[in-house]
């Protein structure tokens, strides 16, 4: 009897045993996991919706900076003022000596901007705090010839530096006040001679004496995509070398224009030395029209396609509106541009980020521009989108 005891207590677990302690053992383990899965899920998504969060803060800080500036003129000589009374500085397009857009371009390259009726590219000009500004002294050359220009006052040499500011690589400005303009870079300077020499730019027009030549800043923003390499960047170009990403993953962009309602009109006699001579917009010769003006019975009348868009707040400029014309400084130029761009008082940008991880995106597309993989829970980042307006400050004098 006490050998079939002891047998009895060295005797194994049975095999429902063995099920039971596996199914619970299973259980706590899957519960363990379940807590950590979330807290894995967190770890993952946080980093990169710091860096998600990061990147809209340098969009923004970068466009709003240029954007604050368009515009801005020159403030020696005789053509002082906003480049918005000579020509329109900000444009929907790509502007610069590589691969530029054509004349009269308003880009729009993906749903996002066409459903705003907005463009994805904006080119902006301005002067910056520079010593580079003169003027013409002879009628415009041929291609390739020198520029002869002014000697620039308060050089602290005139037989050596006469034009003092005046660098190699320099991007410059020409302009006058029928609304034509051109950039270039310099390729040389020769201060004695009073001569810049200009690279591979064939100019608009033939420049009367007199016509103005300053340093200019140009900044082209667009959206950049590559659906088969999967690459969405924010893109910033400075007119001849520079194309450069600003922010990675930023898949949509969207420039609205909204511009002055008000018809074009002159506010002071065309026989004043100094302008602005118009509410904007190029000054009108005193004998003849221009690309905003009609000369009717002695007077200078807007024209019939510059109507007044009525009265009171800023108007939104349309796709339609920014690309049928007139044009400035006449439909023939190489650097033509709607007359409605001398308009623009206001940019409105939109900016759509989206997470760098597919994992971490979801297949809801009212969340996600480009869905990804992710089921939900910790591991959803949604897109973060932001929308922000810049009154540039050079051409809202007046208002």
């Amino acid at each position: 009897m006490a050998i079939a005891t002891a047998r009895q207590r060295e005797r194994g677990f049975t095999i429902l045993e063995m099920l039971v302690a596996t199914a619970i053992m299973m259980a706590v383990t899957g519960a363990v996991f379940g807590l950590m899965d979330p807290a894995q899920g967190f770890f993952a998504a946080q980093p990169e919706l710091a860096d998600m969060q990061q990147r809209v803060r340098v969009g923004v800080e970068t466009l709003q900076r240029d954007l604050m500036m368009a515009g801005a003129g020159t403030y020696s000589g005789t053509k002082v003022g906003t480049l918005g009374n000579f020509f329109a500085p900000i444009l929907p397009d790509r502007e610069g000596s590589q691969s530029p857009d054509p004349p009269g371009t308003f880009k729009c390259t993906t749903d996002f901007c066409d459903d705003l009726d907005a463009s994805d590219t904006i080119s902006l000009l301005y002067v910056p705090p520079t010593a580079a500004q003169t003027t013409i002294r002879e009628a415009m050359p041929p291609p390739g010839v020198p520029i002869k220009v002014d000697a620039q006052p308060g050089c602290p040499d005139p037989q050596h530096d006469a034009l003092c500011g005046f660098k190699e690589g320099m991007q410059l400005l020409i302009f006058d006040e029928s609304g034509t303009y051109d950039t270039f870079t310099v390729s040389s300077v020769q201060d004695e001679a009073l001569q810049i020499r200009h690279q591979g730019t064939t100019l608009s027009k033939a420049y009367d004496a007199g016509s103005y030549v300053t340093q200019i800043k140009t900044a082209t923003y667009y959206l950049k995509t590559n659906t088969v390499a999967e690459t969405y960047q924010l893109m910033y170009y400075d007119g001849d070398l520079v194309d450069q990403p600003i922010a990675e993953n930023v898949v949509g962009l969207a420039f609205e224009f909204f511009g002055e309602p008000a018809a074009p009109m002159l506010i002071k006699p065309l026989t004043d030395t100094q302008g602005p001579w118009t509410n904007y917009g190029p000054k009108p010769r005193a004998d003849a029209g221009n690309c905003v003006f009609d000369l009717v019975d002695g007077k200078h009348v807007a024209k019939a396609t510059m109507p007044s868009l009525g009265t009171g707040p800023l108007v939104k400029l349309t796709k339609t509106m920014l690309t049928n014309g007139p044009w400035c400084p006449d439909s023939t130029t190489e650097s033509r541009y709607d007359a409605d761009l001398l308009r623009v008082r206001k940019v409105k940008v939109t900016m759509r980020v989206q997470v760098g991880q597919k994992s971490l995106r979801g297949a809801d597309t009212t969340l996600f521009l480009r869905p990804g993989t992710s089921m939900g829970g910790a591991r959803f980042v949604p897109d973060q989108e932001i929308a922000f307006e810049v009154s540039p400050r050079n051409i809202n004098f007046g208002r």
